[in-house]
């Protein structure tokens, strides 16, 4: 099961939540694996601490012209939808940063003067932390786009029985890359009115991709109810509450798992884990009440 963890805007605790949902799995017996598709400021490695156990560069295909073969036809740049590649005079002009790999200009380059070369845009590492299986990509310096980059990191993904996707803030290209093909996008929002202006653009994203979804309020507080309304007109589940708890705030300063230290937070998480699984939550906190003991 392909679990997407995603939100509306930065700041809401989608990584907390992804990263100590994926170690209460793990402590659990699941086989799980956390994927951090956030490669622009992937943050998960300082919560779950994994071991690298290999490292590798991931590069993509970019066009290279031969001047001496190229008749400056212009057909490379009129078939490029985001002008990596642009004929101006008797020059052409390529610019790998927003290249999609597409392949297009090499197909209508009739003298054959444009080949494709690889460049390296990031790197991926894969590791082990506790349980958990650890997969991260981080994109170089001044990359322009990420998504070539969080296909390449979805697809190391190691087999297990939960993947959890920790997707970047927004509903950018980088965001719906993430999410494309997961089980269920849990989006994670807080009781406030930039969270809930935020959380319902995400909603209309999960819901142009036909993605089963569910909610995550993080730091609840009185007297905040717009959440609830929304979801309740929207027929959207709120699958788990999390209270506003200094003490999970002090966790993740620390880059401690907030699970270890707050016992409420744990059984929050299973709780989380159990509604994603299908088990009767009941259940869920009885074993948390159990293991808090």
């Amino acid at each position: 099961m392909r679990v997407a963890i995603a939100s509306g805007k930065g700041g809401t605790g989608k990584t907390t939540v992804a990263t100590n949902l994926a170690w209460v799995a793990g402590e659990g017996g699941c086989r799980v694996a956390y994927v951090d598709c956030d490669v622009e400021e992937p943050n998960g490695h300082l919560f779950l601490k994994p071991e690298i156990a290999s490292r590798r560069s991931l590069d993509r295909l970019h066009p290279k012209v031969d001047e001496k073969r190229c008749t400056h036809c212009g057909l490379c740049g009129q078939i490029c939808q985001y002008s990596a590649i642009v004929c101006v005079g008797e020059k052409v002009l390529v610019h790998p940063e927003l290249c999609h790999a597409c392949g297009g200009c090499v197909l209508v380059c009739g003298p054959g003067a444009i080949t494709e070369v690889l460049r390296e845009s990031g790197k991926l590492e894969i590791g082990q932390a506790g349980a958990v299986r650890f997969v991260h990509g981080v994109l170089n310096i001044g990359e322009a786009m990420s998504t070539p980059l969080i296909r390449q990191v979805k697809a190391a993904t190691p087999e297990a029985d939960l993947v959890i996707i920790d997707s970047p803030p927004g509903t950018s290209c980088p965001v719906i890359e993430s999410v494309r093909g997961a089980d269920l996008v849990l989006l994670v929002t807080e009781p406030t009115p930039f969270g809930l202006h935020d959380l319902k653009l995400a909603v209309e994203m999960v819901r142009a991709l036909k993605r089963p979804l569910g909610v995550v309020i993080n730091r609840t507080r009185f007297g905040s109810n717009e959440i609830h309304e929304y979801c309740c007109r929207q027929g959207i589940e709120i699958l788990v509450e999390i209270p506003d708890d200094r003490r999970i705030a002090e966790a993740y300063s620390r880059g401690v798992l907030a699970c270890e230290v707050v016992a409420e937070f744990h059984a929050a998480m299973r709780e989380l884990l159990a509604r994603i699984q299908g088990e009767p939550v009941a259940m869920s906190r009885m074993r948390s009440r159990e293991m808090s003991q």
